[in-house]
């Protein structure tokens, strides 16, 4: 179990929040729109496609999918999405969103070990925003590498732990500015990006590359940057060579 209670009631009282532009998401919302466009490049890079085509008719986890910011537009786009996530109230709000678009995912509720069965594999794994809200990272990314198909991928978005991402992720985001709510992350659960490495390392995946991210939120905008001490995010492949998707 990676999964912690109090984090769960957290998102729970959130979930009805979740496709609320300019509510208690909106840091999400915006940092999304960056995101999704990083993703789908780094999707069609690796395997080869044309931006058009670039994600269509591969297998995607999202893992802590919450109500489905990322699952629906790769959905949209052609990707076959399984979304994953603990809460119960996340998932009900990305079933009823998706219902509503009229988009067809399947969303699953639980842990991984519970929602996927032990030998589901898929081209691309994300785990977007969520390693730092597990009790277990080690044992968390064990089980999303063991998902990763042979010559897929692994993305993993997530806060390193240093003096500046307390400055800015928690005093500056949760206290002064209060862009987000009191509680959302916890210092001591933020995954500096060598522990990553390493960690993944250890099951096989090679790192491909990884990018720091600035979210400025006076203005709600958020950009690319060379620093990673705050937000960032790292891309790993399966070292068997992908095989080419038609």
């Amino acid at each position: 179990m990676t999964v912690i209670p109090s984090e769960i009631e957290r998102f729970d009282r959130l979930s009805a929040t979740w496709w609320h532009q300019q509510g208690p998401m909106r840091p999400l919302h915006v940092v999304n729109a960056l995101r999704l466009g990083y993703v789908v490049a780094q999707m069609g890079a690796h395997w080869r496609r044309e931006p058009s085509r670039a994600v269509s008719g591969l297998r995607v986890l999202d893992i802590g999918c919450g109500g489905g910011l990322i699952a629906e537009p790769l959905a949209r786009m052609g990707a076959r999405v399984v979304g994953v996530d603990a809460s119960p109230g996340n998932v009900s709000a990305a079933r009823l969103h998706a219902a509503e678009q009229g988009i067809r995912l399947d969303y699953r509720l639980g842990e991984m070990t519970d929602a996927l069965n032990q030998e589901e594999r898929f081209d691309v794994v994300l785990a977007l925003e969520v390693v730092e809200h597990v009790s277990d990272v080690p044992a968390f990314l064990a089980a999303a590498a063991g998902h990763v198909a042979p010559g897929g991928m692994l993305m993993v978005s997530t806060i390193d732990r240093t003096w500046k991402s307390f400055l800015f992720a928690i005093v500056g985001a949760e206290y002064l500015l209060r862009v987000l709510p009191r509680g959302t992350h916890q210092w001591s659960q933020f995954v500096r990006p060598d522990e990553l490495d390493a960690t993944l390392a250890k099951q096989g995946l090679l790192p491909l590359e990884r990018r720091g991210m600035r979210y400025l939120p006076w203005v709600h905008r958020a950009t690319w940057c060379t620093d990673t001490r705050v937000n960032y995010i790292a891309t790993y492949a399966h070292p068997e060579l992908p095989r080419r998707k038609h």
